[in-house]
Parts: C-alpha cells; structure tokens; sequence
C-alpha cells in the first residue's frame, strides 16, 4: 500500500530511498568500466592480445632453440618459451593494470567524465573499486590465455603443489601495485592526447630493462641496478620461481628467489602508490580549477 501526498502528515519531507553501499556501487562501476572497455576496441586489443602476440611470436622463432644457462654445476637448458613465459606474464599484468588505469583516468579526466561523476553521488571509492575490478578480471582473463597458449602451443610445463599459491600472491600484489601506481602517473600527462604518449614509453623501457625480452642475468650491471628499483623485475622474478625449475634461482642476482624481498618491493609500491594517489590525484583538468 502507497502513501500518497495528501495521507503524508504535515511538516514532514518524503523518504528518500537509500543508495546502495560503496561496494555494491564499486560492482556496478565494475561493470560499466568494462564495457566501457570492450568498447574501446584498438586499446582492447592491444592491451589484452599483446602479450599473446609477443608470446608467440618470440616462441615461435626461438621455440626450436634451448635457452643455455650456467647454473654453477654446469649448463643447463630449457625451452625458450618456458624461460619467456614468466615475463610475458608479468607484462601483461602491468599493461593491464598500470598502463590501462594511467591513460583511462587521464583520458576521463580530459573528457570531463571525472568532473560530471564527482558531481553524482557516486563515493569516490566505489569509482576506484570500479576500476580496480576491471583491472582484475581483465588480468585473470589475459594471465589465463597467456598460460593455455604457453601449455597448450609450445608444451610449457604447468606448476603445481605450492607454486600455484606463490602464483597467486604475486599476481594480487603485482595487479595491485600496479593499478595504484596507475592511478597514481595518472596526474602526469597533461592532457588525455599525450596520454598514450607518456605512459607507453615507460612501459617499454621498464620491459627491456626488466627481464621480459631478454634473460634478466645477461643485461649489463647498470640496468640490472635501475631495474631494481621498479616493481616489474620483482613481478618478474616472482613469476620466474612459479615457472621455472627450482635450480634456475641460482641464476638470479644472488642465488635465490628472494621471496620475501619480491613480496616487500611490491607492497613498497603499493603503499607509495596510495600516498602519491591520494596526495595527486585531480578530478578536473589543470585548467578547469
């Protein structure tokens, strides 16, 4: 039974229906930025077939060649795509997290998407969890068919026992740390045209420095020292102990797999990338106040 106007007693305002709690909200938001980006076909693929491309391609020109390595009691080989596959994933993991979250924030931010949603009562936590959710599923759907096609194409070996949960732990905090420091470079392109242009630099030349094209210990000491410092070469090497047999730690850096030290870099940026964000982040363009 309906109250109508003239059964309302004096004096008092009509209910307003309650919203939804920021999570159900950050669910729809989820679901509207994934169509959103579907929609957006040219970064779609790019972001989601890049890694499948590249990992094709370089197993299949070197699929034929073992990658020889001296682990101290002499050489070893390995299939070239098995070696190649950790970093394909790692990757894929921050061109799906940092890179699609720095260029959409900025390029919603230019279009004036991030001014209309402020006026809106959408929590400003339900749009990042939002993004953060597209993010994930976008992640788990490429890292899935990344690893089928390794498995499936090129007779990668699966992991099993314990290294489907390292698995798990350094895909979460790597998505993470990487979709805060999304958020976080997202305030350095100037405009959403220079967006592509800012952030796809540094993607590629964390790539080259970091492992993914070429064996980690081969590259000179120098980029091995820079590459220390940003996550994608923990994000790396935490994928190369998931994929790699366990003697292949004694061609890391120190002869180890440094768990503990991969997990505390990746945490380190995942905290960083929460003070900077919150710290930096604009919901109008420079120009707009």
């Amino acid at each position: 039974m309906t109250t109508s106007t003239r059964d309302r007693v004096p004096g008092t305002s009509p209910t307003r229906p309650r919203l939804p709690g920021p999570l159900a909200l950050g669910l729809v938001r989820t679901r509207v930025e994934l169509l959103g980006f579907v929609r957006e076909r040219d970064a779609m693929i790019f972001i989601f077939a890049y890694p499948l491309i590249m990992m094709a391609i370089f197993a299949s020109v070197f699929g034929g060649e073992d990658q020889v390595f001296d682990i101290g009691a002499g050489p070893v080989e390995i299939n070239f795509a098995q070696y190649f596959l950790p970093g394909m994933v790692a990757t894929g993991v921050m061109l799906s997290s940092f890179q699609t979250m720095a260029i959409s924030i900025a390029v919603e931010r230019d279009d004036g998407t991030l001014k209309r949603l402020r006026a809106t009562p959408l929590p400003a936590l339900s749009y990042f969890l939002g993004k953060v959710g597209q993010v994930l599923l976008v992640s788990v759907v490429q890292t899935a068919a990344l690893i089928a096609l390794a498995s499936l194409a090129f007779d990668v070996p699966l992991p099993d026992g314990d290294r489907w949960w390292t698995f798990a732990w350094v895909f979460a905090l790597g998505t993470a740390s990487g979709a805060v420091c999304g958020v976080a470079f997202s305030t350095v392109p100037r405009s959403g045209r220079s967006a592509s242009a800012v952030v796809t630099p540094v993607v590629l030349v964390l790539q080259f420095i970091s492992g993914v094209f070429f064996p980690y210990p081969s590259l000179p000491d120098w980029m091995q020292q820079v590459a220390q410092l940003f996550p994608l070469k923990w994000l790396a090497q935490g994928m190369r102990s998931v994929f790699l047999p366990d003697e292949f730690a004694a061609v890391e850096t120190t002869g180890e797999w440094q768990h503990l030290l991969v997990a505390t870099v990746l945490a380190l940026w995942l905290i960083l990338g929460l003070v900077i964000g919150v710290r930096t982040f604009r919901w109008r363009r420079r120009d707009d106040g």
